[in-house]
């Protein structure tokens, strides 16, 4: 009894010592705290209760901002997480082994797997073809059948005969070449299990269950009684401890949380490195494999490594670097890194199959969108130079050239302003044929200016939306017009020496990123310029229509804008705060970052004010026309063109549609900076509106 005894004293203080209790329990904030909205997070439990939802919990720089049960569920009650376990099992359990040098990637799978060795079509598959459902095994899923009626191999999966594993190996068939397409497969996920499991042997984890109790659940704090795996039974085949990982897997909201928190920490748990920090990096990038499709209203994601990735802005509100686990019944934990925000849901589907709804799009209509949009702070801080930013009442708005958009515009040499339009018809009176770009001249300063098309044969273009080409950007150094031009793969300059009679074109593009480029103006004919170089901002994306999670920045001799070889990108800072630059385009930093919500922009020098300041529209809108009609904005200060960044103003919901692009343009700046006017294309017009900046005035300025 005594020696009994023992052993249980020592067993409990190991659980207790590995949990980590010493270590971490989670806070609690108020959303406001953390820059998120409780009206909106209320509404969006509102809706996801109404659609079955058992748990609801976003977690916000490493505090609980919002948790929600359904009547009589809490936090140490567990839920099934259905094919979430392909993540929190198969995914975790492969980064372990990946990480102790166990397998790598892209071996071939008979390594582990003996009874693959020579069968022409299997022999193929790599382990990176296990966890991303592009092997080529055939699922065990048929018309939506329930999985104790289907007949032959797909029968015996669900129904354990003899086990999944030994039926998955043998006698699930290989529909494709492996590595060629996409196609979901619980039985590839099993042999993941089994290659893993066969890669551990020799060490003191035999299975999957160990290994994850051991390596992770205890050192994150997760008690042995909040979380279960592989349906609570291990299967012995060809003398390997097997568990499922494709399904199976029951735990707490907390406990799943704790799990996305390691993910999004890179493996860091309160100072300890539980597992490498490269590794993780690569288990949720996307693993270059094909993609599934993505028919309407179905957003399906990359394919991490056991996880699934918004790489390429699927899910068009959630940040670029966010990854996830789902499974059935819309069980789901969604981190993103960049926003420091973790999400867990269970409960029943929130998807409608008679509405045209998906998996995917349920999701992310009534969860990722709402929780996104919850967030209401803006990306840096505000602004110590400009404490408000007083807009003159909407019904002083002077609208002109109506039905047209865009209108980036530069101060020139003979003291008018030029500007670009598109999908429209400019300045009265209109053209006959409606243009996707067209130049017209500005004469005069609010309310009283004139708009005047200038009609050119080589810088206007046709082609309604992304089919045509549209400035983005315009500027006059030394008596030239420079404009970029977007929706030419990606961009490209032109140039007028009279005033946007007649342009011409380089034969270079920017064909990475700088998808709706703008350039940086400074005073008339570009006077009072920083230094001798030119400086082009863009949202790094190759599409204009397209948000991204950064801003980007170029710089040229402003001799040389013409020349692609004398662009230098920005390269982040040295360990002096400077700025560094680089030739290559592929090894460029973000100058500015605001996640899933980067897109369409202009920057001008405020003299008076001695600040560049940076007008960007945010990507969304209620209205189905876009940001003309509805939508917000946000304006930055700096005191160089590559920041440090402040917030002047941002806001949503404007009381006007902002449009798809606005600016200060400097010509129409007071003397002290303090008086401006914001041009816009909101209403599909050029719009102009008088703003003051107020706020204490730079020091020695008067």
């Amino acid at each position: 009894m005594r020696i009994i005894s023992s052993l249980l004293l020592i067993t409990y203080f190991s659980q207790f010592v590995f949990a980590g209790h010493t270590e971490f329990e989670w806070k609690t904030a108020s959303p406001e705290s953390e820059g998120m909205s409780p009206e909106k997070l209320d509404a969006t439990k509102d809706t996801l209760a109404l659609k079955g939802t058992k748990t609801f919990m976003v977690i916000r720089n490493d505090k609980i901002v919002y948790e929600w049960y359904a009547s009589g569920l809490g936090p140490t009650q567990r839920h099934y997480t259905a094919s979430l376990a392909k993540s929190l099992v198969g995914g975790v359990s492969l980064m372990f082994a990946l990480n102790d040098g166990q397998l790598s990637i892209d071996e071939p799978a008979f390594k582990y797997i003996p009874e693959w060795n020579g069968n022409p079509k299997k022999s193929k598959i790599t382990i990176r073809h296990l966890a991303t459902h592009s092997s080529g095994i055939e699922d065990a899923e048929q018309d939506e059948i329930p999985h104790f009626e289907l007949p032959g191999w797909k029968g015996e999966f669900w129904k354990k005969d003899p086990d999944p594993f030994t039926v998955s190996r043998d006698k699930a068939p290989i529909i494709f070449p492996p590595g060629t397409k996409f196609a979901y497969s619980n039985p590839g996920m099993a042999m993941l299990s089994y290659a893993v499991t066969a890669s551990l042997q020799g060490t003191k984890y035999s299975d999957l269950r160990t290994l994850l109790r051991e390596r992770i659940m205890r050192p994150i704090g997760v008690k042995d009684d909040e979380w279960s795996v592989g349906y609570d039974q291990t299967y012995k085949v060809n003398g390997l401890n097997l568990v499922a990982n494709w399904g199976g897997g029951s735990y707490t909201a907390r406990a799943v949380a704790r799990v996305g928190r390691l993910m999004l920490r890179k493996g860091n748990w309160q100072g300890k490195q539980l597992i490498e920090s490269k590794c993780i990096e690569e288990i949720v990038k996307y693993a270059s494999t094909p993609l599934p499709d993505r028919p309407e209203n179905e957003p399906n994601p990359g394919s991490g490594l056991g996880w699934w990735t918004n790489f390429d802005g699927v899910w068009a509100k959630v940040p670029r670097d966010a990854f996830g686990g789902a499974g059935a019944g819309n069980q789901v934990l969604l981190v993103v890194p960049s926003l420091d925000l973790i999400i867990v849901r269970n409960g029943s589907n929130l998807f409608n199959p008679s509405q045209g709804e998906g998996f995917w799009g349920g999701l992310e209509k009534y969860l990722f969108n709402p929780v996104m949009e919850a967030i209401i702070e803006p990306p840096y801080p505000r602004s110590s130079l400009v404490v408000k930013a007083s807009f003159e009442p909407a019904s002083s708005i002077v609208r002109k050239a109506e039905g047209s958009d865009n209108w980036p515009i530069t101060w020139a040499d003979d003291d008018n302003q030029y500007t670009a339009y598109g999908d429209g018809w400019g300045f009265e009176p209109k053209t006959k044929k409606k243009l996707s770009l067209g130049i017209a001249k500005i004469a005069g300063s609010p309310p009283d200016f004139r708009g005047v098309n200038i009609r050119t044969d080589t810088g206007e273009r046709i082609g309604q939306g992304a089919e045509g080409a549209k400035a983005s950007g315009i500027i006059c150094v030394d008596g030239v017009l420079y404009m970029l031009v977007r929706n030419t793969g990606n961009s490209q300059i032109a140039w007028s020496e009279d005033h946007g009679k007649s342009w011409k074109w380089c034969d270079w593009k920017f064909r990475t990123s700088f998808g709706a480029p703008t350039f940086l103006n400074f005073g008339r004919n570009y006077v009072g310029a920083r230094d001798d170089f030119v400086y082009i901002y863009s949202h790094d994306s190759n599409s204009a229509y397209e948000p991204a999670d950064r801003m980007v920045m170029a710089r040229v001799p402003k001799d040389r804008i013409r020349k692609r070889n004398a662009y230098e990108f920005f390269n982040g800072f040295n360990d002096s705060g400077k700025p560094m630059w680089t030739r290559n385009i592929r090894e460029m930093k973000a100058v500015f970052i605001n996640p899933g919500k980067c897109y369409r922009s202009s920057i001008s020098y405020n003299a008076g004010l001695k600040r560049y300041l940076w007008c960007q529209i945010l990507p969304f809108s209620k209205d189905e026309r876009g940001p003309r009609f509805q939508g917000g904005f946000g304006i930055y200060d700096a005191p160089e063109p590559w920041g440090p960044w402040t917030t002047v103003y941002y806001n949503q919901q404007w009381d006007v549609g902002p449009g798809e692009t606005s600016s200060f343009p400097v010509k129409w700046m007071s003397k002290d900076g303090r008086s401006c006017y914001l041009l816009f294309s909101g209403d599909d017009c050029f719009s102009v509106r008088k703003v003051s900046l107020l706020g204490q005035r730079t020091e020695g300025h008067k």
